[in-house]
């Protein structure tokens, strides 16, 4: 089977764009998710759900069309996670 040249950028936006998605997508879940911040045993939970969650992201990458595409969508989707959490930090610290 024959690489195609795009794969170079899906996998790169896969690992990582893919994992700092994975990184806000758990903290916003920190922030906003049943018992706050700190309820117990959240962070432990949560520490173990980055790799899953971000092997999900990294493979689906390879559905998107083309690898430029994949880096696009990613960051996209990386700029409104960020953004999202931040504005959750700001919220539930107020």
């Amino acid at each position: 089977m024959k690489v195609r040249p795009d794969w170079w950028r899906k996998t790169l936006a896969g690992a990582v764009l893919g994992w700092t998605l994975a990184l806000a997508l758990t903290g916003l879940l920190a922030w906003v998710g049943p018992g706050g911040l700190h309820a117990p045993n959240k962070v432990q939970f949560l520490m173990w759900m980055i790799a899953p969650i971000w092997m999900l992201i990294f493979s689906l990458g390879y559905l998107i069309p083309t690898g430029t595409r994949a880096l696009m969508s990613l960051l996209g989707a990386n700029v409104v996670a960020y953004g999202l959490l931040f504005w959750a930090q700001r919220a539930m610290a107020a």
